[in-house]
């Protein structure tokens, strides 16, 4: 009896070891390409704009990589059932994909988002264009430690219409 209840629980635990790396292996390949690494991000930056301007809107553009968590953290707060609606009706969001730091440095000093504060990096367009905000001081880097509140906050203070620069 003590044999079949070790082989039960053995078999088990086996079972939700592998349930759970299934589970999380689909998890982190649903999220694993936030960041097209082959696109162009100033046509993409672009098209936002064109959206932005005739529907009212912000670009948020994200600097960041499909192998930063935080960067994944932050696109897993936007999508929030809370966030979601405030940012579909305020902004559009272009992820620009550095690399390993390498890609699209360019854009990051245009924007004024220093890449040796970390990413994801965040800059606020208006629709023509202008910065309205960038992070300069790595408000995002550290985006797990950050509570809804703060997203909502966020997303609030450069909303169009709300307080600029």
């Amino acid at each position: 009896m003590n044999l079949y209840r070790w082989i039960l629980t053995l078999s088990l635990a086996i079972t939700v070891a592998a349930t759970s790396a299934v589970c999380f292996g689909q998890a982190a390949a649903e999220k694993k390409e936030i960041y097209n690494e082959s696109a162009d991000a100033r046509a993409e930056i672009r098209e936002a704009l064109a959206k932005a301007t005739a529907e009212h809107k912000r670009v948020i553009v994200v600097f960041g990589a499909n192998w930063c968590f935080d960067c994944h953290v932050l696109d897993t707060a936007f999508h929030r059932s809370d966030l979601a609606p405030i940012l579909a009706a305020n902004y559009e969001v272009v992820h620009v994909d550095i690399g390993k730091g390498e890609k699209n440095q360019d854009l990051m000093k245009q924007y004024e988002v220093p890449m040796k504060r970390g990413i994801p990096g965040l800059a606020v367009l208006d629709a023509d264009g202008k910065l309205v905000y960038s992070q300069k001081n790595g408000e995002f880097e550290n985006a797990r430690a950050l509570k809804p509140e703060d997203f909502l906050a966020f997303l609030n203070k450069w909303k169009p219409g709300a307080q600029s620069r």
